[in-house]
């Protein structure tokens, strides 16, 4: 292959994406990450020739991208919250739609304990540590802890809370049991469970199904298996006072607003819907 220009290279990737029925965006987010530059840089710098070994390297990455492997794997990272954390095939990739239940967690935790003592916070599947990382840093009154079952999902969230300098205490376990066990008791749980039905996982696009984390995505033949769980968890570590807030597929809302109203009947509880009106975030404030 010739040497390209900046331009040529971002014309051929945004063209072979878009015949490979890929979005072309991700040609111009990849040469970004090879470059190292942000977008004024990229633009500012058209003219010039790439180093055939960073154009080997992006070219490469394009046609991995074309193979159905994620942009966010491909650098590594993805930003959540105006912060970039690390992402690898054994987390989930952090959505935008998970920055409202963030944004959710945040006011609601204010409204409900206008004090100024320490609230804990569980964040339950936390993958990437996008969640509880967020949490931390974006109020000090918080002291956050985090699960998930996956030992390889923790030491990425262990990567991110070190490399933003965040304080959050992460266990390895199923759910609610860590703190079950040692009869802890806390004033938040935040999760954003796996929830797509077993039927629907199959109709995926190839670039979530093949490579996001199986167990991150699919919550049973109904999709809600991990909520009716937190059921029978939720009583044993929640005080009288306390907030629980989930992520949930579309559809998903009122079966979940309704397990939590079976669960705790005093709660206040609303489904809340996303930026492009879809259900997608369920609050329980008891107490």
């Amino acid at each position: 292959m010739k040497a390209m220009k900046v331009y040529e290279a971002l014309n051929w990737a945004s063209s072979f994406l878009k015949t490979n029925e890929r979005d072309e965006n991700a040609g111009e987010l990849l040469l970004r990450h090879h470059m190292k530059m942000d977008r004024a840089q990229l633009f500012s710098r058209m003219q010039e020739l790439l180093p055939m070994e960073m154009q080997s390297s992006f070219v490469f990455s394009v046609h991995k991208h074309v193979a159905g492997i994620p942009v966010q794997y491909l650098m590594g990272k993805e930003e959540f919250y105006g912060r970039n954390f690390f992402v690898s095939e054994e987390v989930l990739i952090p959505r935008p739609e998970t920055e409202e239940l963030v944004v959710g967690v945040l006011e609601r935790i204010s409204k409900h304990f206008p004090t100024d003592e320490k609230i804990n916070v569980v964040d339950v599947g936390t993958g990437s540590g996008a969640i509880a990382v967020t949490l931390a840093l974006e109020n000090s009154r918080l002291s956050v802890q985090a699960t998930d079952i996956a030992g390889e999902s923790l030491e990425v969230a262990m990567d991110n809370a070190e490399a933003l300098q965040a304080e959050v205490e992460f266990l390895q376990g199923d759910l609610l049991l860590p703190f079950i066990e040692q009869e802890i008791k806390v004033d938040v749980v935040v999760s954003n469970p796996p929830y797509i039905p077993e039927q629907e996982y199959k109709g995926l696009s190839t670039v979530v199904k093949d490579f996001e984390p199986y167990r991150a995505l699919v919550g049973g033949v109904s999709g809600l298996e991990f909520y009716e769980r937190f059921m029978e968890e939720l009583p044993q570590v929640l005080k009288d006072r306390a907030i629980v807030a989930f992520e949930v597929g579309m559809g998903q809302g009122e079966a979940v607003k309704m397990l939590l109203e079976k669960t705790f009947p005093q709660a206040s509880v609303e489904v809340v819907l996303d930026i492009n009106g879809k259900d997608r975030m369920v609050f329980a404030e008891i107490g």
